[in-house]
């Protein structure tokens, strides 16, 4: 074989719409995760966090959590914390208009490194705040995609098929956890409590719940299906790679439209585009049909004078186009990836399949998946307030209420995305992530034992200002409650029925029905701290 069609089988000319849409779709995430981090570390991790950074570098080594915040002339503060941020998002941007795609072929790879690095440095030190799969995933793209090159050369093979195994290592990975967990996904009843019990639901998600049992059933072996299947057609020609990628982004696009899970689906969307060619985009527009990819592979060795790669403009260019410099370079990489992923190809396999689990330090080759258990109901914790205003009340562990009688005065603390008030509907909130709304929920499945949700009550009960800007609106108007109590309560969705009968009553209508109060922290004074 020849050196010409050696480059030419290893070249993607045919996927510079998909780069595009990689790169600067994960140069949108990089720029909301760094805009999370701006927003919300200081006040759960900062100097005064909930579980201070500061704390936590100097209780562990470089090689439990590395971050250049452990630079003696950097060490932590928020200032620069947030100066870590504008940096990233600077980096995130530029990848958004394209400046470093406009480049030479390497000028991506040191932009996605740094940014990389940066979140690195910043997950790295976040603790059970940013434990979340997605976090690991994020990070792992961002070192892969900038291999894909700029506009000065074709992306590789080898680079795309990469990207589909990371594809197959998030979905397929899901698929066998679920399989191997709950029994709820094998009896197909998963989704008969998925959208009522997910961690935050937004106004979809309850018209999902209510749907019926055949439909529930449905969505469940659908998800099995597009899960263990799908994925592995990515490694088919073209166009079964293009219609299995297109299978994936429209259940991950069902995810998005029912429910908030930051940006975990819009990276799986994202990478799913390497499976989607330049003419499977143009037919989409109106084009022709693309032709079979197998007919290309047999056109480069019975005629390597015509082989030929795509361009975005529909035009051809050589496939001498590609510098062997960069193909080496870039099969080195590969290499190097192949490698670090065979953890992560046991485990697939393995009966005792880890989840969201990394091999390594760099966090390259991880273990992906979610729900492989399904929490059938749902549970909330209720952080209330109580103010003296001269009247009765501050003792009582019955219904909130402003009424006469022992509960007089005691007054909700609303979060902005997690259920609270039940005549609120859900919030669109993803690809944004609310890291504290989240942790409410895993508490409410018991975490509230750990030392980050004893600060929040704390810092609430003492009118701490960052948390506050974390929350929904103050119920008193910014007044340090004298009391502060904590309930759970059992959530469920209002049927159809309860809200007519509400509308019928003049009454506000329900999103959300509760019952069965338990108190959790009896009331307290925390106003000293």
């Amino acid at each position: 074989m020849e050196l010409s069609q050696v480059v030419a089988l290893l070249t993607a000319g045919d996927y510079t719409i998909s780069r595009e849409i990689i790169q600067r779709g994960f140069g949108m995430l990089f720029l909301i995760a760094f805009a999370s981090a701006f927003n919300q570390f200081p006040a759960l991790l900062g100097e005064r966090g909930l579980t201070p950074a500061p704390r936590f570098i100097a209780l562990t080594s470089a090689k439990q959590a590395p971050s250049v915040f452990r630079w003696k002339r950097f060490s932590y503060s928020d200032r620069r914390l947030r100066l870590v941020c504008v940096i990233g998002m600077v980096l995130a941007a530029s990848a958004i208009i394209g400046l470093p795609q406009a480049g030479p072929a390497w000028m991506p790879i040191p932009v996605f490194l740094g940014v990389w690095a940066l979140y690195f440095s910043i997950v790295s030190i976040g603790q059970r705040f940013y434990g979340f799969g997605w976090e690991s995933l994020l990070l792992e793209a961002g070192f892969l995609i900038g291999f894909l090159g700029s506009h000065e050369v074709a992306p590789t093979l080898p680079m795309i098929l990469l990207l589909r195994w990371f594809v197959i290592r998030i979905e397929f990975g899901a698929g066998m956890i679920k399989m191997r967990g709950d029994s709820s996904w094998r009896d197909l009843t998963a989704m008969d409590y998925h959208h009522q019990t997910q961690p935050m639901p937004n106004p979809i998600s309850r018209r999902a719940h209510l749907m019926p049992g055949w439909w529930h059933k449905g969505e469940t072996l659908g998800s099995h299906i597009v899960q263990l299947a799908a994925p592995w057609l990515l490694f088919l020609p073209q166009p079964i790679a293009s219609f299995a990628a297109v299978a994936i982004i429209i259940t991950q696009l069902a995810l998005v439209i029912s429910g908030n899970y930051a940006w975990l689906n819009w990276a799986t969307i994202l990478l799913a585009c390497s499976g989607i060619s330049d003419t499977f985009f143009r037919w989409i527009a109106g084009g022709p049909f693309p032709g079979w990819g197998w007919n290309s592979v047999t056109a480069m060795f019975t005629d390597p004078a015509g082989a030929e790669a795509v361009n975005p403009a529909g035009a051809t260019a050589p496939v001498e186009a590609l510098p062997l410099w960069w193909l080496i370079v870039v099969l080195a990489f590969v290499a190097w990836q192949v490698w670090l992923n065979v953890p992560a190809v046991r485990n697939l396999f393995s009966a005792n399949q880890l989840m969201n689990a990394s091999f390594n330090r760099l966090g390259l080759g991880n273990a992906y998946g979610a729900f492989g258990s399904m929490t059938e109901t749902r549970n909330e914790i209720i952080i209330e307030g109580w103010v003296d205003d001269g009247g009765a009340g501050g003792d009582g562990t019955e219904a909130t209420g402003d009424g006469g009688g022992p509960d007089a005065g005691w007054r909700e603390y609303e979060f902005k995305g997690k259920p609270g008030d039940v005549h609120r509907r859900g919030s669109i909130v993803a690809p944004y992530h609310l890291r504290l709304d989240w942790l409410m929920w895993f508490a409410a499945l018991g975490d509230y034992r750990q030392t980050w949700f004893t600060e929040l009550v704390r810092k609430i009960g003492s009118g701490d200002p960052q948390i506050r800007r974390l929350m929904g609106p103050d119920p008193f108007d910014g007044r340090t409650p004298d009391l502060i109590r904590v309930r759970v309560f059992t959530y469920r969705y209002a049927t159809r029925a309860e809200r007519q009968a509400a509308a019928a009553a003049g009454e506000p209508k329900l999103w959300w029905v509760r019952s069965d109060p338990r108190v959790l922290i009896r009331p307290i004074d925390l106003r000293r701290g």
